[in-house]
């Protein structure tokens, strides 16, 4: 076990990962934005793999409506609870698995490819590269490839400002304040303009760009006083707009729509 997966195994042991996209309103908007980008582009005959699939949020909601699911999950207690919630019924098979070596699977296996978690453990550009190729390789040509990542802005937001840690944050930022990819943080983060720079090397058609859960996050005492017709409309709002580059940056995560060719 290396650092970073003794780092995360240790973080998601006290994390609760199993409620995060449904515990209120505002956190189910991401899971609601990326089911709905998701089916956009599946047909029935779809094989999906889901790569860092924590708990199995989404690996089990596509198993439970008869897709063959592969979920890989590097956390020993994401990986637990993903596989308690597997019925007999599902064709679902999850293993432990690091989303830098895929080697279990050969080239063009997958017409899906979720990777909806790895990028925000990522430190190093030599492993973002490996994820991202991994990803690809085993996605058939013309398959989707559907990469999450974490904005830095919208740290800059929720943890600097509503948590109060702008000086924390400034002392880790540059003078243009990009944040650092540190290991001990936890997390790691991109601007979405260093994204589409990195995945320009790659072999892909770039599809579509989601901000997945806008300003909810930010916003969430608000959003979550919504009654349930109210909250509708707002997702309504949220889903019209979620494409439009003057409002995507502030959005907690990002959804990169990838095309393998």
């Amino acid at each position: 076990m290396n650092k970073v997966e003794k780092i995360l195994n240790n973080y998601y042991n006290t994390y609760d990962e199993e409620s995060r996209l449904i515990k209120d309103k505002a956190h189910s908007i991401e899971y609601l934005t990326t089911t709905n980008y998701i089916d956009k582009y599946l047909n029935s005959k779809n094989r999906i793999l889901e790569v860092g699939a924590g708990t199995g949020r989404y690996s089990i909601t596509y198993a439970s409506k008869g897709f063959k699911v592969d979920s890989v999950e590097l956390v020993d207690r994401n990986l637990k609870l993903l596989k308690s919630k597997i019925t007999k019924d599902m064709k679902i098979n999850a293993m432990h698995g690091n989303c830098m070596n895929l080697n279990m699977y050969e080239d063009n296996t997958f017409d899906v490819t979720l990777v909806l978690g790895p990028l925000y453990h990522l430190f190093k550009e030599k492993d973002i590269e490996k994820a991202i190729k991994e990803a690809i390789r085993v996605t058939k040509k013309e398959g989707k490839i559907f990469i999450a990542y974490i904005t830095s802005d919208a740290v800059v937001m929720s943890y600097g400002l509503r948590k109060k840690n702008l000086k924390k944050l400034k002392e880790l930022c540059d003078d243009d304040w990009n944040i650092p990819k540190v290991e001990e943080e936890i997390f790691a983060t991109f601007r979405i303009e260093d994204f589409n720079k990195l995945i320009k090397q790659f072999k892909v058609k770039h599809l579509e760009t989601i901000a997945t859960d806008g300003i909810a996050l930010q916003m969430q005492e608000y959003i979550n006083k919504l009654d349930d017709e109210e909250f509708k409309i707002y997702v309504d709002y949220h889903l019209k707009n979620c494409k439009r580059k003057d409002l995507i940056g502030y959005s907690s995560h990002i959804l990169e729509i990838l095309e393998k060719e």
